[in-house]
């Protein structure tokens, strides 16, 4: 009997097959522009701190020029990265890499300069997004 209801059910279901999709915040390609983007970003940033630059002037820098490799991208894969995963991942990459150059470290360091990122990327280029 147990061996009738499985070759139902296994009939049953290659006659309608569950529709799944696998997210796109999960696709290695948007993954790896993300990467490139948050690298490109932390590069900028503290090469501007390590060049006598205040944090805001560092931060404006950093966002227009990180902007404008983005904007000019054809990759489509932009469209899926999420501002809060990359504010996340810039955050986390800054701080390891310069934020003793400006006071910054640890987990507070990094809330702190996620929060600072995602205001000051708002008011330098509102029309313009690092993220889809």
């Amino acid at each position: 009997m147990l061996n009738y209801i499985f070759t139902f059910v296994l009939f049953f279901s290659s006659l309608f097959p569950f529709a799944i999709q696998a997210s796109t915040i999960t696709d290695p390609s948007v993954i790896s522009l993300q990467e490139r983007i948050s690298n490109n970003f932390t590069n900028k940033y503290c090469r501007a701190i390590r060049g006598g630059f205040s944090k805001d002037e560092a931060m404006r820098s950093a966002i227009i020029e990180t902007e404008n490799i983005v904007a000019f991208s054809l990759n489509p894969q932009k469209k899926w990265i999420g501002k809060e995963d990359l504010a996340d991942q810039i955050s986390i990459r800054v701080i390891n890499k310069c934020g003793w150059d400006f006071g910054l470290v640890g987990k507070e360091g990094i809330d702190y300069f996620k929060n600072y990122f995602l205001e000051i990327n708002e008011k330098t280029t509102p029309n313009k997004k690092l993220s889809g």
